[in-house]
């Protein structure tokens, strides 16, 4: 099976836009993650970021990544407006325990981005969005064809369209720790649930 090119199926979807900046929910996991990808999406679309991490823990953490974030679209140029949302933990911790044994990467973590993305749709389709997508495939830990699947697949439940992207493209993750580093955001060791904290000596 031909490998699926997300990169140029973005460009496409915006090419038919034609210049018209169409509304997109863009669920964020992290401030670092994130300033990469909405320099690249403000370009094409009415971005509102969605700040959905159940899976982060303890809520301190939460709490200071959010700030973070919040602190990243104060000082971003351009207008991109927040939606919050509560921190949902028992969401997570609903099904995760049962697979604290899956490896990093696994079911565990697929798991966690459908509940991410579906939280994503079902708010980008109450609130009248065209489009919703997430920064998660940034990350070369990530992979954009899972998430690309799932937001697909969600984005068909909902009636809302799925933007298909892999961010790390185009140096899109280089570009994110330059703009970490310019903008001085906090980065964070470990993806934010507690099986993928480093264990300390």
């Amino acid at each position: 099976m031909e490998k699926r090119n997300y990169q140029r199926e973005m460009e496409a979807e915006i090419a038919r836009l034609n210049g018209r900046k169409a509304p997109l929910l863009l669920h964020s996991c992290c401030g670092p993650c994130s300033s990469a990808v909405l320099e690249r999406l403000v370009e094409a679309f009415d971005v509102t970021l969605l700040y959905y991490n159940p899976n982060i823990e303890p809520e301190g953490e939460y709490l200071h990544r959010l700030s973070e974030q919040k602190r990243l679209l104060s000082l971003l140029p351009g207008q991109v407006k927040f939606l919050p949302c509560p921190y949902d933990h028992a969401a997570f911790e609903a099904f995760a325990p049962a697979m604290a044994q899956e490896k990093e990467g696994g079911a565990r973590c697929l798991r966690c981005f459908a509940l991410r993305l579906e939280y994503t749709a079902r708010q980008a389709k109450a609130h009248g969005f065209e489009y919703f997508t997430t920064t998660l495939s940034v990350s070369p830990h990530k992979n954009a064809d899972a998430i690309n699947r799932i937001g697909q697949r969600v984005g068909e439940e909902y009636g809302i369209r799925y933007l298909m992207a892999d961010f790390k493209k185009k140096n899109g993750y280089l570009r994110s720790l330059q703009l970490s580093r310019e903008y001085e955001l906090y980065r964070q060791d470990y993806c934010g649930c507690l099986y993928s904290k480093p264990a300390k000596d």
